[in-house]
C-alpha cells in the first residue's frame, strides 16, 4: 500500500508540474552517462550533430549525471569519436543518477533500475521541459512521464531491456552473466524469474508505446521491439560507425607482427575471459614462429569493470599467455585507429550482441571479423557480400573461436586480402553518412 501511495503521489506531482509551464523550444537528449566511451555514446553525438543540422535554431541539451560543461562535451565528442558538433550543447546536470546504478541493486536489478529511471526522468523534466525528449540510453519508463509533461518523445534503442531470448535462457535453465547458476539449477527460482521477466516485458511494452518515434539499431532489435511495442512507429537506423577514416587504412598487413584485436568495454557480457581462453587454445595449435599477439582495447565505467580488467590480467597469467596479451585502457581515438590498422583480425564474442559497432570498425579497417554467431553480427554484419564473397567468420563456442583464429592465421595473405576487401565493401552501409541520412529521414515527422 505504501508503494501504491507513493506512486499516486508522484503521479499527482507530475500532473501538477506538467501544467505549470510550457515546453521550452529545445531538444533534450536523455543520456545519464556521457563518459561510457562505447557505441551508445557515438550514437548520441552523431544524433546531436544531425539534429543541429536539421533544426539549427533549436537549442540542444544533454541530461547527464557527469560533471560536464558544454565545451567539455563538445571536446569529448571530437577527441573520442571524431564527431564535430556545430555548437556546444547545453548541460542539464542530474543529481539522482545513482538511482539507475545497477551496483545498488544486487537483486531485481531490471525492476529497480527502471523505477529509478522514473525518478531520474522526473528530475530531468523538472529541470528542463523540452519540446522533444530524446532518449538514447534505453530508459523506456521515462516516456510516459515525458508525454505527461507535454513533450514529444523519440528514442534510439540499442537493445530491448527485456527480450524473449532472456526468457528462453531462464526457461532452458542456462547459466549466464544475467542468470546465475543458483537460479539456473532451481526449478522454483527459474519459474519465479520467468514470471518476473514477463511482468517486466508487459511494463516495458506499455511504456515503449508512448514513444512518437522509435529508432532501433539492427534487425534483431527491430524484431524484438516490434513484438513488445505494438503500435509504435519503429524504424531501423543502423548506428554510425566511423568507417570513412578507417577505410583510408591499407588493407595489406605486415607478416612480421601479426596480432588480433578486441575492442569492447570491460563489461561482463562482452566475454573477454572466453576470448582469452580461446586465444590460449589457439596458441597451443600454432608453432612458436607463428604465434600472434592479442590486444584487448576498452574502457572501464566503474570499479567493477576495473576489477574485471584486473581479473583478466590474472587469467592471462594463469594460462601462461601474459607475454602474448596487451591491454590498452581508455586510449584515444587516434591510438585505436592505429591499432585497428595493423590487426590481422578483430574478435567480438558477446552473445546476442544487438548490433556490434566494433565488428563494423574491424571490417572498415581491414581486420577480418570473428564474431559470435548470434543476433546483430549474424543477421546484419558478417554476411556474404555480392552473394558469395565471405566477409568474416562466426563462432558459437570457445573451441570454434580458437579454430577460426587458427584458420585466419593459416590463410595465404592473398586469401585474407580478398576477405578484407569484401568486408570493407559491406561496411559502407553502416557509415556515419548513412546514419545521418537515415536518422534525418526518420526525424522529418517532427516539426519544431
Amino acid at each position: 500500500m505504501a508503494v501504491v501511495g507513493a506512486l499516486l503521489l508522484v503521479a499527482a506531482a507530475v500532473l501538477f508540474l506538467a501544467r505549470r509551464w510550457e515546453c521550452k523550444r529545445a531538444i533534450a537528449f536523455f543520456h545519464p552517462y556521457t563518459n561510457d566511451g562505447g557505441g551508445g555514446e557515438r550514437v548520441l553525438w552523431c544524433a546531436v550533430r544531425a539534429v543541429q543540422e536539421m533544426f539549427p535554431d533549436v537549442p540542444c541539451a544533454i541530461y547527464t549525471g557527469d560533471e560536464a560543461t558544454p565545451s567539455s562535451l563538445a571536446a569529448r565528442a571530437w577527441e573520442k569519436f571524431g564527431v564535430k558538433l556545430h555548437s556546444p550543447p547545453q548541460v542539464v546536470r542530474l543529481r539522482t543518477r545513482n538511482l539507475i546504478d545497477p551496483s545498488n541493486y544486487p537483486h531485481f536489478t531490471l525492476l529497480c533500475q527502471s523505477l529509478g529511471s522514473i525518478v531520474l526522468g522526473l528530475e530531468a523534466l523538472v529541470r528542463l521541459r523540452p519540446v522533444l525528449f530524446f532518449d538514447t540510453s534505453g530508459y523506456a519508463l521515462t516516456y510516459p512521464l515525458a508525454r505527461l509533461f507535454g513533450c514529444k518523445v523519440a528514442c534510439y534503442t540499442h537493445y530491448p531491456t527485456i527480450s524473449s531470448d532472456m526468457v528462453s535462457r531462464v526457461s532452458n535453465r542456462s547459466s549466464l552473466y544475467n542468470n546465475s547458476g543458483v537460479i539456473a539449477r532451481s526449478f522454483l527460482l527459474s519459474t519465479g524469474k520467468i514470471v518476473y521477466y514477463e511482468l517486466m516485458a508487459l511494463m516495458y511494452g506499455l511504456a515503449g508505446r508512448c514513444a512518437n518515434l522509435a529508432m532501433v539499431n539492427s534487425s534483431w532489435t527491430l524484431s524484438h521491439i516490434e513484438k513488445l511495442w505494438k503500435g509504435a512507429r519503429i524504424v531501423r537506423v543502423y548506428p554510425p560507425c566511423n568507417t570513412e577514416s578507417l577505410q583510408e587504412l591499407p588493407l595489406e598487413r605486415s607478416e612480421r607482427e601479426l596480432y588480433f584485436i578486441s575492442v569492447a568495454q570491460f563489461r561482463p557480457e562482452k566475454n573477454h575471459d572466453l576470448q582469452v581462453e580461446a586465444f590460449a587454445m589457439a596458441l597451443e595449435k600454432l608453432s612458436a614462429e607463428k604465434r600472434p599477439r592479442l590486444k584487448l582495447v576498452g574502457s572501464c565505467r566503474n570499479e567493477e569493470d576495473a576489477k574485471r580488467l584486473s581479473d583478466l590480467k590474472s587469467l592471462c597469467a594463469k594460462l601462461g599467455i601474459q607475454d602474448h596479451v596487451d591491454f590498452h585502457e581508455n586510449i584515444s581515438y587516434t591510438a585505436l585507429r592505429d591499432l585497428l590498422g595493423g590487426a590481422i583480425a578483430g574478435i567480438h564474442f558477446m552473445i546476442d550482441e544487438h548490433f556490434g559497432i566494433s565488428v563494423v570498425e574491424y571490417m572498415a579497417a581491414g581486420a577480418i571479423p570473428i564474431a559470435h554467431n548470434s543476433a546483430g553480427p549474424r543477421m546484419d554484419i558478417v554476411v556474404d557480400e555480392d552473394g558469395d564473397q565471405k566477409t568474416g567468420f562466426l563462432a558459437a563456442t570457445v573451441p570454434e573461436l580458437a579454430s577460426k583464429m587458427v584458420e585466419v592465421l593459416s590463410m595465404a595473405s592473398s586469401e585474407r586480402l580478398e576477405i578484407a576487401k569484401a568486408a570493407r565493401r559491406r561496411c559502407h552501409r553502416f557509415s556515419e553518412r548513412q546514419f545521418n541520412d537515415s536518422f534525418k529521414q526518420a526525424m522529418t515527422m517532427f516539426h519544431l
